[in-house]
């Protein structure tokens, strides 16, 4: 479950001084409604995945018997 800042408050300021828990749960988020996002989505959906490609990617992670592959967002 993600407990952080949402949208609202994201949306004021820069992509860059988003946590990478923040960025990790909405493009995962936008990523399952990309179909049905408008021009501003997908605008917003580019700019979130420029900045975790600007910041190298999220650490690869290899699966355990106790933890996924997925990044959290908590």
């Amino acid at each position: 479950m993600y407990v952080g800042r949402d949208m609202t408050e994201l949306s004021m300021m820069p992509k860059a001084k988003w946590k990478n828990s923040e960025l990790a749960f909405f493009h995962h988020a936008l990523q399952q409604i990309a179909p049905y996002l408008n021009a501003e989505g997908q605008t917003i959906h580019r700019e979130i995945i420029e900045e975790i490609e600007a910041r190298g990617g999220f650490e690869k992670m290899e699966a355990t018997y106790t933890q996924g592959t997925a990044q959290p967002y908590d």
